[in-house]
């Protein structure tokens, strides 16, 4: 029992340890207990440990309310960050195109993907020799390409990406729509393009073009589609362009000859000619890169290239045509898609 250090009768409060004389008359005994005092309760909580209670709770509903704060946080920085595993796979293509997850939307990702199906297409006639570009769209060779790049060839040489060389001979060719198809002797297992959808196709969409200018296989530009459905008009055939080069290089003729908004660019279109509806781009095309593609950036053949404007020597200053200024034009795909059953008849408008 702790010692009393007050006094005695320091206090009015102060009690004599002695038995309580009315204590048996409430019928309970305390004459047992050492001075009489009631014994204390076996568990006597006291005010102190009760608050000590309230703060743990709190601490506990706190650290809960953190964890389902902090989850919800970890889903938003996920989903911002890309990390949402429903939306994209773990590596590999994306889904319905050719170019690559860490690549997708770049340059270098579509021309990694696609320039292994783009071709230099060398044609030889008896005006002389001119280069254009193809594109692979079967495993065994069948190429598309422009008719004015192959038209009144003699012989055609194709050359992959690879610098492995082929003979090509003309399926079918469709003046009225400047495109052809010829197919390589011998071929197999080729890396393929992919046709998208050119209804699909929207000014300022970025694109990718892929041909040879100037004899320089497997060149890459890239720039935007600046205008849809242009009205452009070019020769039937390689009569128009006057030496039989088309849009190509050597022999020193002429540019492929368009006419586009009333007026003619790089010469004298001809008497016979034919207008198709255009996706026009800034994409830089020079001499060389008709036939060749334009891509969109899932790595998709959205039009082929097939014509360009430059100015002319004198309006120049120099000696030689200048280079693309921004102004070229591609065949939508879906005219190429929709001609395909008759190119691979043989046959042609």
């Amino acid at each position: 029992m702790t010692e009393n250090l007050r006094p005695s009768g320091a206090h009015s409060t102060d009690q004599d340890p002695t038995s309580y004389p009315y204590a048996s008359s409430y019928g309970t005994a305390y004459d047992s207990a050492p001075g009489g005092y009631p014994p204390p309760p076996a568990y006597a909580p006291t005010t102190g440990r009760r608050k000590a209670k309230r703060p743990v709770a709190l601490l506990a509903a706190v650290a809960i309310a953190a964890g389902v704060i902090g989850g919800g946080t970890a889903t938003l920085v996920g989903q911002f960050n890309g990390q949402d595993s429903a939306a994209t796979g773990s590596g590999g293509a994306v889904n319905g195109t050719t170019v690559s997850q860490s690549s997708k939307g770049t340059v270098a990702g579509v021309a990694e993907a696609v320039s292994p199906a783009i071709v230099e297409i060398g044609a030889a006639s008896s005006a002389g020799k001119s280069t254009g570009s193809g594109v692979v769209i079967t495993e065994d060779g069948e190429i598309v390409t422009n008719n004015h790049v192959i038209s009144g060839a003699q012989q055609i040489q194709v050359t992959l990406s690879t610098g492995k060389t082929y003979t090509a001979d003309v399926v079918g060719t469709d003046p009225g729509k400047d495109l052809a198809l010829i197919k390589l002797r011998n071929a197999s297992g080729l890396k393929t393009a992919t046709l998208g959808d050119s209804s699909k196709v929207k000014v300022g969409e970025q694109v990718v073009a892929i041909g040879s200018p100037e004899g320089l296989t497997g060149t890459v530009t890239s720039g935007i589609v600046s205008a849809l459905d242009r009205d452009v008009t070019v020769a039937k055939d390689d009569s128009g362009s006057g030496s039989g080069q088309g849009q190509g290089q050597g022999g020193g003729g002429q540019q492929w000859p368009f006419e586009f908004g009333g007026q003619q660019f790089n010469g004298d279109t001809g008497e016979e000619t034919t207008t198709y509806k255009a996706l026009q781009t800034d994409a830089s095309l020079n001499p060389g890169n008709s036939g060749g593609a334009l891509i969109n950036m899932d790595g998709e053949i959205i039009g082929i290239n097939s014509a360009m404007y430059a100015p002319s020597s004198s309006a120049a200053g120099s000696g030689s045509s200048a280079g693309s200024v921004g102004l070229g034009f591609a065949i939508p795909v879906n005219t190429l898609k929709a001609d395909l059953d008759t190119l691979r008849a043989g046959n042609g408008s």
